[in-house]
C-alpha cells in the first residue's frame, strides 16, 4: 500500500481509539454478544484484535533485527487462541486490546527509518516491505471498529482511509475477476460495499440495487 507513513500511522491511532470507546460501556453481555461478522461474538474479535497487534509486534521484530518471528505458528493455532479468547471475561479482553495496542504503537514510533524497507512475510504468505505493517493494522482497528456493531459506521472513518481502502480492494476484486466498477453511492457506502459489508446505498450506474460481493477481511 503507497499511502504515506504519517497518514497510515494516523489512521492506526484513529481506529484503534474507535475499537477502545467501543467496548468501553460494554458489560460482559455485551462482550458475548454477536459482532457483525458472521459466527464470532465481540469477544472473538477483541480477542483477534489484540492478539494482531501482538502479531505485528513479531513482524517489527522482524524487520528490525532479521529473526524471522512469523506473525502466527500456524493458521489453525491462530484460531484455537481466538476459540480461546473467547472464553475469557470481557474486561480481560478489552485490558488485553488497551495493552497490546499501546506497546504496538510505541514500537511503530520506535522503527529505526532504514528498518521499513525490510521484508517481511504476511499470515497470507505475501512478502512485503515493513512499511506494508501499519496499513495492515489501519484495516484491522478501523474496519472491525465497525464489525463490533457497536454504532461505528463507515461514515465515522477518515476520508482518505475509505478511498485508499477502496481503491487496494477494487485491485483485488478485479484481479479475481469480480466486477467492481460503475457504483453509484457515497464514499462511505461504496467503500462498506466493497469490503463485504451491506450494500445499503448503493446502485449500478442504471439505477439497479448493486449486487452483494463475495466477503473479505
Amino acid at each position: 500500500m503507497s499511502t504515506d507513513l504519517g497518514a497510515t500511522l494516523s489512521f492506526v491511532t484513529t481506529g484503534t481509539k474507535l475499537c477502545a470507546d467501543a467496548v468501553a460501556g460494554l458489560d460482559e453481555a455485551g462482550f458475548a454478544a454477536p459482532s457483525a461478522l458472521p459466527g464470532w461474538t465481540r469477544k472473538h474479535l477483541v480477542t483477534h484484535l489484540a492478539a494482531n497487534a501482538e502479531a505485528l509486534l513479531r513482524l517489527l521484530h522482524w524487520a528490525t533485527t532479521g529473526e524471522r518471528t512469523p506473525m502466527y505458528s500456524s493458521p489453525e493455532q491462530r484460531n484455537a487462541d481466538i476459540e480461546a479468547g473467547a472464553q475469557r471475561p470481557g474486561t480481560d479482553l478489552a485490558r488485553w486490546f488497551t495493552t497490546s495496542a499501546a506497546r504496538l504503537d510505541e514500537a511503530l514510533t520506535a522503527m529505526p527509518a532504514d528498518a521499513w524497507a525490510a521484508e517481511v512475510v504476511t499470515a497470507q504468505g505475501r512478502t512485503v516491505p515493513a512499511s506494508e505493517i501499519p496499513w495492515m493494522r489501519a484495516r484491522e482497528v478501523l474496519v472491525h471498529a465497525v464489525d463490533l456493531a457497536t454504532g461505528v459506521t463507515f461514515a465515522d472513518l477518515p476520508d482518505a482511509f475509505l478511498s485508499a481502502l477502496g481503491d487496494e480492494i477494487r485491485a483485488k476484486r478485479a484481479a479475481a475477476g469480480e466486477q467492481v466498477d460503475g457504483l453509484v453511492g457515497s464514499l462511505p457506502a461504496v467503500t462498506a460495499h466493497l469490503a463485504g459489508r451491506g450494500t445499503s446505498g448503493v446502485t449500478t450506474q442504471d439505477g439497479a440495487p448493486a449486487r452483494a460481493p463475495s466477503p473479505w477481511l
